[in-house]
């Protein structure tokens, strides 16, 4: 793993590495050439990464650097697909990326698009159908970090949680399009929020990372997804939110403690560990850049819950992100969530 701010901290003894994933805050790709400072570190390895709103580096959350790790394989091998990323043609750049990484033996897909950009549960499912049978987003592939770009590291020869909790009757989604949300159960669905949100509506968006919204098709209600708020409409009295929010669907709002949220990342974590015989592994979380806003300061407790239940000697990196991919809990159907905590842990067995 390494970190750099204004020098390398970290190991250097892959110089060898193949690949190198990492995440770099959008103030350092302005004022730097990050691809170049990495190729000088590592000058054989694939370089895979993107913008972040926070860096994870073991067990601490870091602003204004740049972290990641590199990788050798010994057994193991990968491709990266890449496409550009056009208004409204989410489906099909999803569609574009599982093409190019499509042969045997494809263990894990890695994905990184342009958050801002691009509508994630369309994306999701244009990956999934091309299988046989709020400020910077960047991503980069050897070169430059750019917006309006998607990449996917396949690797050849992970889930999510939230913490959080529902609250009220369930409302179905009456009208809606793409991820703009316009009415539930027939009535403006700014103003149901409003209403229940009360004084704290003042500053609604701020407090909407507090409520986002568990949304599910009929009767799969233990096949949720959770919603979050990125903006508001008031002439519309519609929220726009950062993954798609389907009509005919159910529709709960939210809520948890600082506690909660951090319990949700060991939940998880426990689930995705490797054997404690297996010591040399990495661990990639995933983290939604909302519970950062949220948590402030205690926002390394759950990367903390997390180091404490992998094998001691794992490696920790990550990043937080604009929404999170990932298969989900109940149906192990990959899926795009947002105010959750997703984990990936990789070894060569």
């Amino acid at each position: 793993m390494f970190k750099w701010q204004s020098s390398w901290c970290g190991d250097s003894g892959l110089s060898d590495a193949a690949l190198m994933i990492y995440f770099a805050a959008p103030t350092v790709s302005r004022d730097h050439d990050v691809s170049e400072l990495l190729r000088k570190r590592y000058p054989q390895a694939r370089q895979i990464g993107c913008s972040s709103g926070g860096e994870v580096y073991d067990t601490g959350v870091l602003d204004d650097r740049i972290s990641g790790v590199a990788l050798r394989f010994e057994r193991a091998g990968f491709d990266i697909a890449s496409a550009n990323v056009c208004f409204d043609e989410d489906h099909n750049t999803g569609v574009e990326l599982a093409s190019q990484l499509l042969r045997d033996n494809l263990k894990w897909v890695f994905v990184l698009p342009d958050g801002l950009k691009v509508n994630g549960s369309e994306l999701v499912r244009g990956l999934a159908g091309g299988r046989p049978g709020f400020g910077e987003s960047y991503v980069g592939l050897d070169g430059l970090p750019r917006a309006l770009q998607a990449l996917a590291l396949g690797v050849y020869g992970s889930g999510s949680t939230g913490g959080w909790q529902v609250f009220g009757p369930p409302r179905r989604i009456t009208r809606s399009e793409g991820n703009i949300l316009y009415e539930l159960d027939g009535a403006p669905a700014l103003n149901l929020y409003k209403h229940y949100l009360g004084a704290e509506a003042a500053n609604l968006l701020r407090s909407a990372l507090l409520h986002p919204l568990a949304i599910w098709a009929p009767s799969q209600d233990k096949q949720d997804v959770v919603r979050s708020i990125s903006g508001v409409d008031e002439a519309s009295k519609s929220l726009i939110f950062t993954g798609g929010v389907p009509e005919g669907c159910s529709a709960k709002l939210m809520s948890a403690s600082f506690a909660q949220l951090a319990r949700g990342a060991a939940l998880w974590a426990e689930q995705a560990q490797v054997s404690k015989d297996h010591q040399e592994s990495l661990a990639i979380l995933v983290s939604c850049g909302s519970r950062k806003l949220l948590m402030g300061q205690m926002v390394a407790d759950e990367v903390e819950t997390v180091k404490d239940v992998l094998p001691s000697e794992a490696n920790i990196t990550g990043f937080y992100s604009y929404g999170e991919i990932a298969p989900q809990g109940f149906t192990g159907n990959c899926q795009l969530h947002n105010q959750t905590m997703t984990i990936t842990t990789i070894r060569e067995g």
